[in-house]
C-alpha cells in the first residue's frame, strides 16, 4: 500500500542519507556539488512529507569530516589542529544547514508549511566499548612512515599501512547507545519539523562516573545510529540510502540476486551466512535494518536516493519486515 493510499498523519519516517550520496566523483566535491547532490533526495523527502509522514533524517559524513580534517593538518604549521569530535560537530553544522536550505525550498515549492532544523547531537558510546581496542576506521589524510610513527609516539595516534598508498590514522567505530538530545528531538518532530539529526552518526562523546560527557576520537557508523534514533522514536518506517537500488544475495558473483523483500529472519540467516553483505557496506545496514525491527519498526527499507519516494510507496527497493 502507498503513502498516497494510507493516512501517514500520525506515522513517521526516518532517512539516513550516505555522507557518500553527496559527493558523485572525484570532479564534483565542491559545496554547490554537494547541495546539488543533496537536492536529489530532497525533492523525494519533501514529496514524502506532503503524503503526510513525519520525518527525521539521518546523514553520513565520511567524506565532509575526512576534509574538514585534510584543512586543519594543512594548517598545521600556523593554527591548531581541530580534535576529530569537533570535526563532528562542525560537518553536521555545515551539511544539516545545506540540508535544512535545500529542504525547506523544496517544501515551499510543494506549498508545505514546515520547516527543517539541525540538531548539533551528541550520541553516546561506551568507553569500555571493544572497538576502542581495535581501531579500525580510517580518516584524514596519507602520511609517510616516519611522520606516521611520530603522530603515533608523540599524540598516540593508531596508524596501519594502508594497502600500499602510505599510512594513515585509525580509530575506533563504537556502537551508539544513548543520543544525547533525544527528548529535543522528539519534542521538535511532535511539534510539527522536520528533524535533521545524528549527522555523522553523532559526536561520538563517553559519561565519566559523574556522568560528565567528553568527546573521544572516534566514528560512530551512520546507520546504527539512525536506527538507534528510529527505536528511540517510536518511527514505523526506517529507511537507509545507498550507492544500489536493491539489497544483492552473492554480491558481485555470477549467481548475484537482487532481492525485493525478505523476512527479518531470511536477512538474520544470510547475514550469519556470510559472502552475501561485504563487512564495512551492506553487512551494517542490514543489521541496522534488523536492530529496528527487533524492536517493534514495521518496516526497513534501503535503497538509492533517488528512488526514495518510490520504494516508501512500495515500488522500489528492498523491503525488511518483522
Amino acid at each position: 500500500m502507498s503513502a498516497k493510499e494510507t493516512d501517514m498523519g500520525d506515522r513517521t519516517l526516518v532517512v539516513a542519507i550516505g555522507g557518500n550520496s553527496l559527493i558523485k566523483d572525484s570532479k564534483h566535491q565542491s559545496i554547490p556539488d554537494q547541495i546539488a547532490a543533496l537536492h536529489e533526495t530532497s525533492t523525494h523527502i519533501a514529496a514524502i512529507i506532503k503524503a503526510g509522514w513525519k520525518v527525521a533524517i539521518g546523514h553520513g559524513n565520511g567524506p565532509q569530516v575526512g576534509f574538514i580534517l585534510r584543512r586543519s593538518e594543512l594548517a598545521a604549521h600556523e593554527l591548531h589542529e581541530v580534535p576529530l569530535d569537533v570535526c563532528n560537530a562542525d560537518s553536521q553544522g555545515a551539511i544539516g544547514y545545506e540540508l535544512q536550505q535545500v529542504l525547506g525550498n523544496d517544501l515551499g515549492r510543494l506549498g508545505i508549511p514546515l520547516q527543517a532544523v539541525t540538531v548539533v547531537t551528541q550520541v553516546e558510546v561506551a568507553a569500555d566499548d571493544p572497538a576502542f581496542g581495535r581501531p579500525s576506521k580510517p580518516i584524514g589524510t596519507f602520511m609517510d612512515e616516519e611522520r606516521a610513527v611520530r603522530r603515533r609516539d608523540e599524540d598516540g595516534w593508531d596508524v596501519v599501512e594502508d594497502a600500499g598508498r602510505g599510512w594513515r590514522r585509525v580509530v575506533a567505530s563504537p556502537r551508539p547507545i544513548r543520543i544525547v538530545e533525544e527528548r529535543a528531538v522528539k519534542s521538535l518532530i511532535d511539534a510539527g519539523f522536520v528533524v535533521i539529526t545524528v549527522g555523522g552518526g553523532g559526536i561520538p562523546v563517553v559519561a565519566d562516573a559523574s556522568g560528565c560527557l567528553q568527546g573521544v576520537a572516534a566514528v560512530i557508523d551512520k546507520d546504527y545510529a539512525s536506527s538507534l534514533l528510529a527505536r528511540r522514536i517510536g518511527a514505523n518506517v526506517f529507511a537507509i540510502t545507498t550507492a544500489v537500488e536493491r539489497v544483492a544475495l552473492n554480491w558481485g558473483r555470477p549467481d548475484q540476486e537482487w532481492i525485493d523483500r525478505m523476512t527479518a529472519a531470511q536477512a538474520r540467516a544470510w547475514l550469519d551466512e556470510g559472502g552475501h553483505f561485504m563487512a564495512g557496506s551492506m553487512a551494517p545496514k542490514i543489521e541496522a535494518c534488523l536492530e529496528f525491527l527487533a524492536a517493534g519498526g514495521e518496516e526497513a527499507i534501503i535503497t538509492r536516493p533517488e528512488l526514495l519516494e518510490e520504494a516508501v510507496g512500495g515500488t522500489a527497493g528492498t523491503h525488511i519486515v518483522a
